[in-house]
């Protein structure tokens, strides 16, 4: 099953911005929704907050900056919000607050705390192995690696869903969890294909 190519071209931009030196996944994103349970006037909101960005000929919703914790949030005139750029639960519920309090100032009266769904964790980290990508690409299922324009290898695991972005130095990028436990999981079942995948290539 093809890999999505908006997920890939993600990953690989993303990577480049990365301080991958950790061994334990060091979560770098967090990407959440929530619901405002009221609708809200995106032209009223950008008239009396300068820290948007709001063209409704190309995008419906609008982009809210949040200076800290730092991160962006997309509102929709139904009261959906994605936050992104933080990266711990706890930043995120401090920026909800933050967009609430600015909400309120154009008369939109949130009286419910919204229920926050974490959709996606993106962490760097490292296996501590020096990998061979090109004979990793024919061991290990759902491998996407095209050296010529970018050096990482993508990995999509099944089970944990996540997909891992792997360089030869044993940096990597892993996206797609949604909790710690997930991202610990994938990080083990990696450790584990790995160890299969390098077993059969000594061969």
């Amino acid at each position: 099953m093809p890999l999505s190519r908006a997920l890939i071209t993600f990953i690989k931009e993303f990577a480049y911005k990365l301080n991958m030196a950790d061994e334990k996944l060091k979560v770098q994103n967090i990407v959440a929704t929530a619901s405002l349970g009221k609708p809200v006037s995106l032209v009223k909101l950008a008239r009396s907050e300068a820290n948007t960005e709001y063209n409704p000929e190309q995008f419906p919703g609008l982009v809210l900056r949040i200076k800290k914790p730092k991160s962006a949030v997309l509102v929709f005139s139904s009261g959906n919000l994605v936050c992104t750029g933080t990266k711990s639960i706890a930043q995120v519920k401090e920026v909800i607050d933050s967009v609430i309090k600015i909400i309120r100032k154009i008369g939109v009266k949130v009286t419910d705390k919204p229920k926050i769904n974490v959709q996606n964790i993106v962490a760097s980290g490292s296996v501590n192995l020096t990998l061979n990508l090109n004979l990793l690409t024919l061991e290990l299922e759902n491998t996407e690696y095209e050296p010529e324009q970018f050096p990482g290898l993508v990995y999509k695991l099944t089970k944990p869903n996540a997909t891992f972005l792997l360089f030869s130095n044993g940096k990597l990028v892993c996206t797609g969890t949604r909790n710690r436990k997930e991202l610990d999981d994938a990080k083990a079942q990696l450790l584990k294909n790995l160890k299969v995948a390098l077993k059969n290539i000594k061969k």
